[in-house]
């Protein structure tokens, strides 16, 4: 008979924190240092280990191409991360169909697992 062990999986975080200047103007008053503390805290309540913290601060939302995003992916390709925290979703991305297709395809390709803190 086929012995099932029960293997807990060892996540290895990417914490990503983005702000742009639309947001300072639409009122959202996380700030690049809040977002850090937030979800470091996160990680560290769950015994996750962060492997970096990636920060564009300053960039929108709706364009993927931000140096911090770019380093993170290249980290994901490379194996270094297996888990990807934001604070929510629009820190990830405001172009909805872009910001699915990271979450729903490329992570999930890549056994990337994705939280959102905040929903």
């Amino acid at each position: 008979m086929e012995q099932v062990r029960n293997e807990q999986t060892i996540y290895s975080a990417a914490v990503y924190c983005r702000l742009s200047k639309d947001d300072e103007q639409a009122g959202e008053s996380v700030s690049i240092e809040t977002q850090k503390m937030m979800l470091t805290d996160f990680c560290h309540e769950r015994g996750f280990s962060v492997y970096e913290i990636y920060a564009d601060d300053g960039y929108s939302g709706l364009n993927f191409n931000r140096p911090a995003f770019t380093r993170l992916l290249e980290d994901i390709d490379n194996g270094k991360v297996n888990l990807v925290i934001t604070k929510d979703l629009s820190r990830l991305g405001r172009d909805y169909i872009q910001t699915g297709y990271y979450t729903d395809v490329y992570f999930s390709r890549k056994r990337v697992r994705y939280i959102a803190v905040q929903t």
